[in-house]
């Protein structure tokens, strides 16, 4: 069982008309400074958070109860005293399924607290297990030689489409986190089925991916066993061994 928190911007659109036209830099550095806040603040209590959009944002949130939630809200808040953001929260048995719920959760209006309450949702003490994928091409680099930075950055866009919409079908979700690395929150999807979906999306180009998987009570834990198990991908292929897929439990 994982557990996802929605983080949202609350009327963020309708917001940003009021700085007028001359805006777009304005909100691109806020932009950088609240993924900034809600990474360091989820981090610290061993989440990890991925952008969906940027008013929006996924985090794991395994092992964090109400009052973790709480603390964070109200530290946004002073942070950001201009800014309404709320949290909704949904468990399941895989990444997808938790999204799910905390969609329902959210439209249902089911508020954690009460009427003022801004999370939405309830804890789940069985969620214990995040698996995540890290995903990057092989040799990129190399790759860069022969075609230009936008042309490169165009590639790998597309591939992450190509990830996103294979991975969905297996319930997991995939966030591009910039370079050529991708992760995919991939509770319930197996090694042979990571597998699988990396040869589709790559059957019809020369690119080649490599893939970490880890696992681990929480997020972070998770997506530092995915991170070691592709630089483990890296290690290998220094003494011959050439391995594209390797699997790491953290403890």
């Amino acid at each position: 069982m994982i557990q996802l928190t929605i983080i949202r911007i609350e009327g963020y659109g309708p917001w940003t008309l009021t700085l007028g036209s001359d805006r777009e830099a304005q909100l691109q550095m806020l932009q950088a400074r609240i993924y900034h806040d809600v990474q360091r603040l989820f981090s610290e209590r061993d989440g990890i958070v991925f952008f969906n959009r940027f008013d929006e944002y996924f985090a794991i949130t395994n092992g964090l109860g109400t009052d973790d939630h709480l603390r964070i809200q109200r530290e946004l808040a002073r942070l950001y005293e201009n800014m309404s953001m709320s949290m909704t929260i949904g468990a399941g048995k895989t990444a997808y399924e938790a999204n799910l719920n905390a969609y329902h959760t959210r439209k249902e209006g089911r508020r954690m607290l009460d009427n003022n309450s801004k999370i939405f949702g309830s804890i789940n003490s069985h969620a214990d297990i995040a698996q995540i994928m890290h995903i990057d091409i092989d040799s990129s680099t190399k790759v860069g030689n022969w075609l230009s930075p936008y042309e490169l950055t165009t590639l790998v866009m597309n591939i992450y489409s190509k990830i996103a919409e294979e991975f969905l079908k297996h319930n997991s979700l995939a966030f591009f986190l910039g370079g050529d690395n991708i992760m995919v929150i991939s509770n319930g999807t197996t090694k042979e089925e990571a597998d699988e979906v990396l040869k589709k999306v790559t059957a019809d180009n020369n690119i080649k991916l490599n893939c970490g998987i880890g696992t681990g009570k929480t997020g972070r834990k998770a997506a530092e066993a995915a991170t070691r198990a592709l630089d483990t991908i890296r290690d290998l292929r220094e003494i011959g061994k050439i391995q594209t897929i390797y699997e790491i439990q953290c403890p």
